[in-house]
């Protein structure tokens, strides 16, 4: 089935399987970003913006997304790369691999509230599994 979809504010137009999920979709098209870490929702790993709201690509249809808008990593770069340096600076990164689900929820935590409490940063962020720390 055909699917368009706007990635990174660039339409992609597509055929997928009923089953695929947007997050082997992604991938498949270069936006490598998102990753799979545990095949059962857990661990944030493949956190992408629809529609600017932070979901789970690993259990969500790609045919769902049919006229959406899907941001990924590579789609906030800029702010991306400031937390990444800020999260290696304060040795906060061992491998790498969790960081860009982490960095996604991150993101939209700073643009959508406004002085969270850090309860509300804990909780915000408590879908977000580092294997590395823990």
């Amino acid at each position: 089935m055909k699917i368009d979809i706007v990635v990174n504010k660039s339409l992609l137009s597509t055929h997928v399987d009923p089953d695929e999920t947007l997050l082997e979709v992604l991938r498949k098209k270069g936006y490598t970003s998102v990753k799979q870490g545990c095949d059962t929702s857990n661990c944030g790993l493949c956190t992408v913006w629809l529609d600017g709201t932070p979901i789970l690509s690993c259990s969500y249809l790609a045919v769902r997304a049919e006229g959406k808008e899907v941001t990924t990593l590579e789609g906030i770069k800029e702010e991306a790369q400031k937390f990444g340096a800020f999260l290696s600076e304060e040795g906060g990164e061992q491998c790498g691999f969790c960081s860009p689900g982490l960095i996604m929820n991150v993101v939209y935590l700073k643009k959508n509230f406004t002085n969270p409490s850090e309860d509300e940063i804990n909780t915000f962020l408590a879908g977000n599994l580092c294997r590395c720390t823990g």
